[in-house]
């Protein structure tokens, strides 16, 4: 039998960042950090306590993010899972039915390969054979 793979991450879009923030935090108690454009103006969401590493201090909790909705499939949230290895996860994905979406650059254009996400790992958004965007993330510490 296969092992598991967690679901480590959630996404959602935003239409107005400040909005979001302050919804979130306000309604939540989440902290937010504004990313710069270098890293396509992302905001992460931290919902639990976090250790030096950024990983959650408790089991079954995850933090998140929120992107820039842009176009249909920025419209419904998200969830990440983690991989041990992203080639290995993209190709059972394809061979299931499912689609590679790639990942946007720090150019501004799409990539069909896994982007670094800096101190992160790496990142590839895809598709289930249901029409459901999701990504894959093979973490540092897998690598």
């Amino acid at each position: 039998m296969k092992k598991p793979n967690p679901v480590v991450h959630f996404e959602m879009g935003y239409n107005d960042k400040e909005r979001m923030c302050a919804f979130y935090e306000t309604v939540f108690g989440w902290k937010t950090n504004k990313m710069g454009p270098e890293m396509g103006n992302y905001v992460t969401a931290q919902t639990t306590e976090t250790d030096e590493n950024r990983m959650v201090k408790t089991p079954g909790t995850i933090n998140g993010g929120f992107y820039k909705k842009e176009g249909p499939l920025s419209q419904a949230p998200s969830i990440v899972i983690a991989v041990d290895d992203i080639g290995a996860s993209m190709k059972a994905v394809e061979a299931a039915g499912g689609k590679i979406l790639g990942a946007m650059g720090q150019d501004g254009q799409r990539h069909m390969e896994p982007q670094e996400i800096p101190g992160v790992g790496l990142w590839i958004s895809v598709m289930d054979t249901e029409d459901n965007r999701f990504s894959i993330l093979q973490p540092k510490k897998m690598q």
